[in-house]
């Protein structure tokens, strides 16, 4: 399996190309993304929506339209991607093509991926952890150093701190961390130096 991560768009958002023998696939997608896997001559199999505020899914009907498949926890909804602000973004809209089924974990790309619901930053956020590889796909719910903001529609800085503790900081210390925005951590230095997490 090879990662690679791209950041674009109005907020630097971090996507992440995961590449395996049995298929390829994109965690979220922001702004250019799809341009840029297409100068990399790699085809999409799957992209998997961490959550759909819209800088996480800009990109998303573009990589539908090249015959992706779009993963996510809710359908496509205007208010989840954020629409509703007023912010200077305009979200093609798109169809989801398999919802998650929580509770099991997801089989795709030879990969098995545990899944869990976190909400407080949004309403809809997962996190995708492959414990066979050390890695958790984040999203906006932990980063280095910090936590997602909860003052958006729907967030709840309990649920997230809940959220947090009981699925994330319970992983092996030395999992990778790989979150939506900034640079990568692990959930040991998280829980030594995150000072939400205290």
């Amino acid at each position: 399996m090879k990662i690679t991560t791209y950041t674009g768009g109005f907020v630097q958002t971090n996507g992440y190309l995961v590449e395996t023998p049995d298929g390829n696939l994109l965690i979220d997608a922001p702004e250019g993304i799809t341009d840029w896997v297409a100068r990399r001559g790699v085809r999409i199999d799957d992209v998997l929506l961490t959550h759909q505020h819209y800088d996480h899914v800009t990109d998303a009907a573009e990589l539908r339209a090249t015959g992706a498949r779009l993963h996510a926890l809710d359908d496509y909804s205007k208010d989840l991607t954020l629409e509703s602000l007023g912010l200077p973004v305009a979200v093609p809209p798109y169809r989801i093509d398999r919802k998650f089924a929580m509770g099991k974990p997801l089989k795709i790309a030879g990969l098995e991926i545990s899944l869990a619901h976190i909400p407080g930053h949004a309403t809809d956020s997962v996190t995708f952890h492959l414990a066979d590889h050390g890695i958790v796909f984040s999203g906006d719910t932990l980063f280095a150093g910090s936590i997602g903001r909860t003052d958006l529609p729907g967030g709840s800085t309990t649920q997230l701190l809940d959220g947090i503790a009981k699925h994330l900081m319970i992983l092996p210390p030395e999992t990778r961390v790989l979150p939506g925005h900034g640079p990568g951590t692990t959930i040991g230095v998280e829980a030594e130096t995150n000072p939400y997490l205290d």
